[in-house]
């Protein structure tokens, strides 16, 4: 699944990383992408769980970030280059909410991975131990990444879905 998703999530993990970025130099960067990766991972398997949600939304799209830069207040920026825009039609909205639900949430994170996990989303079994329990220097790398305060307009976009799929008794595939 991962390949098949692999844009959308490489393209919301980079608006992400630069809506919210690392300071502290490569290292740090890296560490805060990790982060984020893992997370727009876990949620973008929940929000297209079969071959044909994938499929979909590769031959439709994700919508893009315009409603995204607007929260954040990135559309102030003009976006001129084309290479700038291109890779933004790729974020999904969603997606990146339920990530930054996941990311300010540790134990939404939790339930979402346990959801991955028992669904069978994953091939093999998928360590996100970033994720899930990030050390001193994962907190330091993502300190805006997983800061709820700045977060929260983003997660709470979506975060009623995402409550309502992981909730008791709720199947990701039916």
């Amino acid at each position: 699944m991962l390949a098949d998703l692999s844009p959308l999530i490489a393209a919301t993990t980079q608006w992400l990383t630069r809506s919210y970025p690392a300071y502290g130099g490569a290292l740090a960067a890296a560490l805060g992408e990790v982060q984020a990766r893992q997370a727009v991972t876990v949620a973008a398997w929940l929000r297209y769980p079969t071959p044909t949600d994938a499929a979909l939304v590769r031959m439709a799209g994700p919508g893009g970030s315009a409603g995204l830069d607007w929260i954040t207040g990135a559309d102030t920026a003009a976006h001129e280059d084309p290479d700038d825009f291109a890779w933004r039609t790729w974020v999904d909205e969603v997606v990146a909410s339920w990530a930054a639900c996941l990311l300010i949430d540790a134990d939404l994170a939790g339930l979402a991975v346990a959801a991955v996990a028992d669904s069978g989303l994953a091939a093999a079994p998928v360590e996100f131990r970033r994720l899930l329990s990030p050390d001193a220097d994962d907190r330091r790398a993502a300190a805006l990444l997983r800061h709820p305060d700045l977060l929260a307009p983003v997660a709470a976009l979506h975060r009623t879905a995402l409550d309502e799929l992981l909730g008791p008794g709720q199947a990701l595939i039916a």
